[in-house]
């Protein structure tokens, strides 16, 4: 069953995008972070270690230790994976909501789709 965005209330659509740009930005970090030292000069690491420290700091009392320290972005970004799978649903009512039901990554499979798919 394919939703639309306007089947959703506009407060979702809002609160999952900002949800889902934070939570791809841990992700991004994280993978440019195998690859460029955290005080790079690169412009996107830059980027990436400048809006996502704030977010880190926040969730540092509740991030292990032993963790590694390249991975902490990962693991900070799965607490906003986690929300948006399993507490959005909840807050709209629905019990499951089934898989690319994010509204973010919804429209950016159907802008893939529309791209890949051969025009007459």
């Amino acid at each position: 069953m394919e939703q639309s965005l306007g089947s959703f209330p506009l407060w979702v659509i809002v609160v999952d995008y900002v949800l889902g740009v934070i939570m791809w930005t841990l992700i991004g970090r994280a993978a440019m972070n195998f690859f460029l030292s955290e005080d790079s000069n690169f412009f996107f690491m830059r980027f990436f270690v400048r809006s996502t420290n704030p977010i880190l700091r926040l969730f540092r009392p509740i991030t292990p230790g032993f963790l590694l320290e390249p991975l902490i972005p990962l693991y900070v970004a799965w607490f906003f994976f986690l929300f948006r799978f399993y507490v959005m649903p909840w807050l709209l009512g629905y019990s499951v909501m089934g898989m690319l039901s994010f509204p973010l990554e919804s429209e950016i499979a159907r802008a893939i789709q529309a791209f890949l798919t051969p025009r007459p």
